[in-house]
């Protein structure tokens, strides 16, 4: 894997809080920030999918399946209400 560097300027405090949290967490400071930093790309990207898939839906037809799908019929194992 190849890595690169960055000089971060951060605030003091938002350092100072970052560093405490990856010492509880048993980690670096570097490897915390990294995780973050990896959980912001895959939040964005999640969000970016879903509008993506709003975007191509076909709600009428999706409404006529659900319409077709056995309302009458009996729950399933398992899925009966208490």
């Amino acid at each position: 894997m190849r890595k690169s560097n960055y000089a971060l300027r951060l605030q003091a405090s938002l350092k100072a809080e970052a560093e405490r949290v990856a010492a509880e967490d048993g980690t670096t400071l570097n490897q915390f920030i990294n995780v973050a930093v990896a959980e912001k790309l895959s939040a964005l990207r999640t969000a970016r999918m879903f509008e993506e898939r709003r975007a191509r839906a076909d709600v009428p037809r999706a409404l006529e399946v659900l319409d077709r799908m056995g309302s009458d019929s009996a729950p399933g194992p398992g899925d009966e209400l208490p």
